[in-house]
């Protein structure tokens, strides 16, 4: 008996990332550091990035094993960066030059 075709339309293809590289050099320095607020706000943001993405697999079971090293769930994880944007600027504008929004 023949196999039906296959819908190209339901096969999922992992995507590439456009920042796939950067985010790989920075999840495997997170691996190797401890929970600073800066190394917190990293993680919670490439979390955020990530969080459904089809692709970036290695990447992802970083942020997942990064997590469990720092014996943080994600519930945690966010909770403590909302408190540490709160209260300090953890990133640094790079020049002075506004964002013009006209």
């Amino acid at each position: 008996m023949a196999q039906p075709a296959k819908d190209p339309a339901s096969e999922k293809k992992d995507q590439q990332h456009p920042q796939a590289s950067n985010d790989r050099q920075n999840s495997e320095r997170l691996l190797q550091e401890e929970p600073t607020d800066y190394n917190l706000a990293e993680l919670a943001r490439l979390r955020v990035r990530y969080d459904g993405f089809p692709g970036a697999r290695d990447i992802q079971a970083n942020l997942d094993k990064i997590l469990q090293k720092w014996q943080l769930t994600e519930t945690e994880l966010f909770a403590k960066t909302r408190q540490i944007h709160s209260t300090a600027q953890i990133y640094k504008v790079k020049s002075n030059k506004r964002e013009d929004w006209n």
